[in-house]
């Protein structure tokens, strides 16, 4: 097991969501007490890595769909978690040299690491702000997000696996409904969300697991993560589970293993 010595700034008394998905997709940006956290709920819901990667690469086929056949250049990536390579930048760039991408986490963990996010194609920018989703006004007035974001073009809003730690008390749909009302049209939003559709006592211990540690968490059925969409034009194939969004190969783990709903959809 490798251990990391932690900043001084850094709470290792619990276990952080962002560096439990980092010991899911094998990275090693994590802690004891995260490790000792995901393998709690690997016990219970052994899907838990394929969930991850296909999460992952969820995103990846989003970004590179938007940037291609959508002209989508500008991205503002909430929650992007600990850098695992390739970055949401780098597959935008790949497709776009120009793009520009704006990563948000509250983890200081994240900012560590944020270099990681900061070498962008000399064409493009990228940079991190440490912000909250559940405060969209601090995260939309930042002034980093200003010098490389321009609001008055198409914007892509990355949600990737953040919204099941928002519960509805925190007003999801609210916080969505304010981010997107300020990117005109043509923007997008490229989601992904746990559900317990295929097997709700397993994501009942789940988020019990991750409650327990101090993460508060709701998973959403496929209806509810409809609702983050109302106004927008899905593109296909709708919301589907994530592998089977426009996967690059045919998909080999079932849906219950991946127990997140994908879509992208277009602000007409």
């Amino acid at each position: 097991m490798t251990t990391m010595r932690a900043p001084r700034d850094i709470d290792t008394s619990r276990p952080h969501s962002a560096r439990m998905y980092d010991y899911y997709l094998g990275g090693k940006d994590h802690f004891e007490v995260d490790q000792k956290a995901a393998e709690s709920v690997a016990a219970v819901f052994p899907g838990v890595f394929v969930c991850a990667r296909e999460t992952r690469a969820f995103m990846h086929r989003a970004t590179r769909v938007l940037a291609r056949d959508h002209g989508i250049r500008q991205w503002l990536d909430i929650g992007a978690g600990i850098p695992t390579e390739p970055n949401l930048h780098q597959v935008a760039q790949a497709v776009a040299p120009e793009a520009r991408v704006v990563y948000a986490d509250n983890d200081p963990l994240v900012l560590k690491y944020a270099e990681r996010l900061m070498r962008s194609t000399p064409q493009g920018r990228t940079t991190y702000i440490e912000a909250d989703i559940n405060d969209p006004e601090a995260l939309l007035n930042a002034p980093e997000l200003a010098e490389v974001l321009d609001l008055d073009q198409p914007v892509a809003l990355s949600l990737n696996a953040v919204l099941h730690f928002v519960p509805d008390a925190q007003d999801p749909y609210g916080i969505v409904n304010r981010l997107l009302a300020a990117l005109p049209p043509g923007s997008a939003l490229a989601l992904s969300h746990c559900t317990p559709d295929f097997d709700p006592e397993t994501w009942r211990k789940v988020t019990d697991i991750y409650q327990n540690a101090g993460t508060p968490g709701q998973v959403r059925s496929k209806a509810e993560v409809a609702r983050f969409f109302d106004g927008l034009d899905l593109i296909d194939p709708g919301i589907v589970i994530g592998h089977r969004w426009r996967p690059d190969t045919e998909p080999t783990a079932s849906d219950a293993e991946v127990s997140t709903w994908a879509a992208v959809g277009i602000k007409p």
